[in-house]
């Protein structure tokens, strides 16, 4: 069992630099696994919130063994030759430290900012994806696709960890899980998602794991839990009820994260490792510092 924390990206009030870097050392000395942000180029929910590549680049800066991911890029969104090149450069600087999500971001999204037909979206997807792989992995790329033609490309240096970064696929539909197994080399489920839900999409991951005669060890099983802890556990699971409430822009999102007393956030996160979990993404609704150390104290030692 692994675990990692998020990293703060709020940048509402202005950026301090020495509490970032204090929080990412003490992930570390902590001793999470990795360290995680989020992708949102558009603001949301009236939080401004810092760009995921250049926050990870940061934290690598700032730490010496702290793994750094995102989860996810919405890589439709993204032209993958320019992503293949920034998360390229990105694990070279950080001596192969990153792990790298990525997903279709589904439908709803202001696509007509970005140039992007939403009607091809897993297209798009899937083309990108292997694009951005055959970057990392060959000298030279000739690649005839629906979207992206090169003749010849290549993208220098390349990441440290070969062939690439670890790919996590998100995602919730049943094609969508056959496509992490398909191309990735693990899945990622869903803050947002309950546990009941992603040991769902466990079993499906797992079929098609079979199914495509892939070894299970090869691939990887991680869920991002939302959380808070509070002496005072119903004064914690309104905190975590009210927050995801903004975030999502929907009620009742309190039912999806793990919120109590420390015993209570224990028994969610031992459901979570029940449900298929081999790393566990502990994600603070607020006071990010604070609880990582409480989480880090109370919880992790008695998970998996």
């Amino acid at each position: 069992m692994r675990f990692g924390i998020s990293i703060p990206q709020g940048a509402g009030g202005g950026f301090d630099p020495e509490a970032f870097r204090a929080y990412v050392r003490r992930a570390e000395e902590l001793g999470f696994d990795s360290g995680w942000t989020q992708e949102q180029v558009l603001t949301m929910a009236g939080t401004p919130q810092l760009g995921a590549t250049e926050t990870m680049t940061y934290a690598a800066a700032c730490t010496d063994r702290l793994r750094l991911g995102c989860s996810v890029f919405v890589t439709p969104l993204h032209n993958p030759v320019h992503l293949a090149k920034s998360l390229a450069t990105l694990d070279y600087l950080s001596g192969g430290r990153l792990e790298a999500g990525v997903g279709t971001g589904g439908q709803g999204r202001m696509f007509s900012a970005f140039e992007v037909d939403p009607t091809r979206l897993v297209s798009r997807f899937t083309e990108g994806v292997r694009l951005l792989k055959e970057l990392w992995a060959s000298d030279k790329v000739t690649f005839d696709g629906q979207f992206w033609q090169l003749d010849g490309a290549r993208v220098d240096p390349k990441p440290v960890q070969r062939p690439g970064p670890p790919l996590w696929f998100g995602g919730s539909a049943p094609a969508a899980l056959r496509r992490a197994v398909k191309y990735g080399d693990g899945f990622f489920g869903a803050g947002s998602t309950t546990t009941a839900k992603f040991a769902d999409q466990v079993r499906i991951v797992r079929e098609a794991l079979a199914d495509s005669g892939r070894d299970p060890a090869g691939f990887g099983l991680a869920k991002r839990i939302y959380f808070a802890i509070d002496d005072d556990g119903d004064r914690a699971r309104r905190h975590v009820d009210e927050e995801l409430e903004r975030l999502y822009g929907k009620p009742g999102m309190g039912v999806v994260g793990v919120a109590g007393t420390a015993q209570d956030v224990v028994a969610g996160a031992r459901e979570v490792a029940a449900a298929g979990a081999e790393m566990i993404l502990f994600t603070p609704v607020s006071d990010e510092a604070a609880q990582m150390e409480r989480v880090a104290a109370e919880v992790v030692p008695h998970v998996g």
